[in-house]
């Protein structure tokens, strides 16, 4: 039997993909949560054989939160969903090794086909989406500075981004100020606005 962790903020999405897995007799779906910061307490306590994990969770870094999941549980596979790739994503989610990639557009059968691949240990990686991902410029900033940016363009202030990553409030207006800089920014939304045209965020 598969267990399956799903980590959906959509509440009528997951409800679909728990429909879904219910009726095939190899998968059990072990956790049920929204993406976020439940994600890596659910799944030090389920231990899933496969976590699929909605990625598009505003204000949260879900691919950090993986990382996390395969330092902790390697036996863990994962397969992220989203609307939109881009490279910096792509890049980031192969640099983590995550185990597969799926739109949310995918048709729910390949879900399940998906689900039982990692199961059996294989990857499922897109090659085009693999290709564009390693021929695009990677961004002028530090994962950190992109990191610091992702959570500003969440809407989150100096003090949350401080806390969320344990940094003084000193240190991330550096970091915010050094990224301005390097991108020619004329103010931090700016950067943001500049990042996110770019594909960065």
């Amino acid at each position: 039997m598969i267990k399956v962790l799903l980590a959906q903020d959509g509440r009528m999405v997951r409800g679909a993909f728990l429909a879904l897995l219910a009726q095939e007799n190899d998968i059990v779906v072990v956790a049920e949560l929204a993406a976020g910061r439940e994600l890596v307490p659910a799944a030090r306590r389920f231990e899933p054989d496969v976590a699929v994990v909605d990625i598009d969770t505003p204000g949260h870094d879900d691919l950090s939160s993986i990382q996390q999941i395969h330092e902790e549980l390697p036996q863990t596979r994962t397969l992220i969903l989203t609307s939109t790739w881009r490279p910096t994503i792509v890049r980031r989610a192969l640099d983590i090794q995550v185990g597969g990639f799926l739109v949310k557009e995918s048709p729910p059968e390949k879900l399940v086909s998906t689900i039982r691949e990692l199961a059996a240990g294989l990857r499922v990686i897109d090659f085009d989406l693999a290709v564009s991902a390693w021929q695009s410029p990677p961004p002028p900033l530090t994962e950190r500075q992109l990191e610091i940016l992702r959570l500003a363009a969440a809407g989150d202030g100096v003090p949350e981004i401080a806390a969320r990553l344990h940094l003084s409030p000193g240190t991330v207006r550096n970091y915010l100020s050094s990224v301005t800089t390097k991108l020619n920014a004329r103010t931090r939304m700016d950067a943001v606005r500049i990042a996110a045209d770019a594909g960065w965020l």
